[in-house]
């Protein structure tokens, strides 16, 4: 098969978020939102509560990252009264957008799901969530921010207001689709797996003979929960192997990934993929293709990593991430700070 020539400019001629494009050289409005929520937040809070969820920067506990059920630092949202959870809210929003906000927030309440599913209810519990504030909020400064429980890891690194970095960005969902009960039906990833079973059933047998990289599904998202990731192999079909239906599928799933952070971050975020080589994307598939069975994808451009892998439970449990093989934990953007900053920095 010949390989095709996919513009992505013009398969987003189409818009599927409506996303603003991002002003050279401005700070993005969604840093200036963080910068007043984490302030507000902090400002809210004991100095008990304010000793627990605020690090210096340069804090190992900033990379400590996990998406399972343990104890962490920070402060949960199980200690906060309702004006102190109402500005965690806030931040949450400010970084996540409403979108991803909802998304998060249904994965929080999958733990009362597991709860009324027989799951402890010391472990399984929607407010065991903790926030964790890294350095100074302030559009001068490093600092960065987390949200972190069961399924859940969200990292945000800001520099000198100017820049921010996303990643890690863990989403998980167990069950995948609640079996019964009060929510029965609830799916909080859905649309990161119908679009992608979509598109894998949408290739001839060329192509899936490329986009299918084993048979069976490996038991978790290969990456885990390491600090620093590199570029997989093998990584599947690139997007130049696929024509304009099935290419605009394929940004259609990384615009769902897209739409858990904050519109003006997503545009950012697509404004560098757009002036990257995105021949060099590639999408891969292990295990089954039915629903209900054992299954995983990535998707990886050059400097990006998705991982989807439902496996676990009966194939009911998701595991889901957006991973920067240069920017995790703001690493570019800190090298770029330190560039420019002055000696004294």
């Amino acid at each position: 098969m010949p390989a095709r020539s996919v513009s992505l400019l013009l398969l987003l001629a189409v818009p599927l978020l409506a996303l603003p494009s991002p002003q050279a050289g401005t700070a993005p409005p969604s840093s200036a939102e963080m910068i007043r929520a984490a302030t507000g937040f902090l400002e809210s809070l004991t100095p008990e509560q304010r000793t627990a969820a605020a690090f210096e920067f340069a804090d190992a506990e900033r990379l400590n990252w996990h998406f399972i059920p343990r104890e962490r630092r920070g402060l949960p949202l199980k200690e906060m009264d309702e004006t102190q959870r109402q500005r965690a809210r806030a931040l949450f929003e400010a970084g996540l957008g409403q979108r991803g906000y909802m998304k998060a927030s249904t994965v929080m309440q999958l733990e009362a799901v597991l709860r009324e599913m027989g799951g402890d209810p010391d472990v399984r519990d929607p407010e065991r969530y903790y926030v964790s504030v890294f350095g100074r909020p302030s559009a001068d400064a490093l600092w960065g921010w987390r949200l972190e429980g069961h399924h859940l890891s969200l990292n945000f690194t800001i520099t000198r207001g100017a820049m921010v970095a996303t990643a890690p960005a863990f989403f998980g969902a167990n069950p995948a689709t609640v079996p019964s009960g009060s929510r029965q039906g609830l799916r909080a990833l859905a649309a990161e797996e119908d679009l992608a079973r979509e598109l894998v059933r949408a290739l001839d047998a060329e192509q899936r003979a490329l986009a299918v990289i084993a048979q069976d599904a490996p038991r978790d998202i290969i990456t885990g929960n390491r600090n620093e990731v590199e570029p997989l192999s093998p990584a599947g079909i690139p997007v130049n192997r696929l024509d304009a239906r099935q290419a605009a599928l394929l940004v259609r799933i990384i615009d769902e990934y897209l739409a858990r952070m904050a519109d003006d971050l997503a545009a950012a975020r697509r404004d560098r993929l757009e002036q990257a080589d995105f021949a060099a994307v590639t999408f891969a598939w292990a295990g089954a293709i039915e629903p209900g069975a054992p299954h995983y994808y990535r998707i990886q451009g050059p400097s990006f990593l998705i991982e989807f892998d439902n496996t676990q439970n009966n194939a009911n449990h998701v595991h889901s991430v957006w991973r920067d093989f240069d920017g995790d934990f703001g690493r570019d953007l800190l090298s770029e700070h330190y560039r420019s900053a002055p000696r004294s920095h």
